[in-house]
């Protein structure tokens, strides 16, 4: 039995050649293809805080890095993804491996508690919390006029 590996961008790049027929571009060889590993997010806000869930199984606490860049306004989440199921059996041998570096970058509202941002992993979902400001109720003040 012939095995062939599906690759899901082949229809692409052939019309990626069609469409640009007449210019010259670099050809990619077969091993330049990248395996692009985007995880998936849910946000949500309650009064007290935002909350970020990103799924991503299969990814040790070790490769995770979330950064917060208070110039730019900006939460950044990156990693990598390392996976390798290999099976060997009597009558047949599997390996399986999954891998991708993925980066995820958010705009922060103004009014996010930089200092007390918590980050934990937990069933292979990485919940963060972004605590609000919280802001005093501010009493209308009267000025009196002189």
């Amino acid at each position: 039995m012939l095995v062939t590996r599906f690759d899901p961008f082949a229809e692409i790049r052939e019309l990626e050649k069609r469409i640009l027929g007449a210019v010259d571009l670099p050809a990619k060889s077969e091993k330049e293809v990248v395996n692009a590993f985007v995880p998936t997010v849910n946000t949500r806000e309650d009064e007290n805080a935002y909350v970020v869930e990103v799924d991503l199984p299969g990814v040790k606490k070790e490769d995770i890095k979330v950064n917060i860049d208070p110039e730019k306004g900006t939460l950044t989440i990156s990693g990598e993804r390392k996976f390798k199921d290999e099976v060997k059996k009597e009558d047949y041998y599997k390996i399986e491996s999954s891998y991708g570096k993925f980066m995820r970058t958010f705009s922060l509202p103004d009014n996010v508690d930089a200092e007390n941002i918590d980050a934990k992993t937990e069933d292979g979902v990485l919940h963060i919390t972004l605590p609000k400001v919280k802001k005093e109720e501010k009493e209308v003040k009267e000025i009196p006029v002189k």
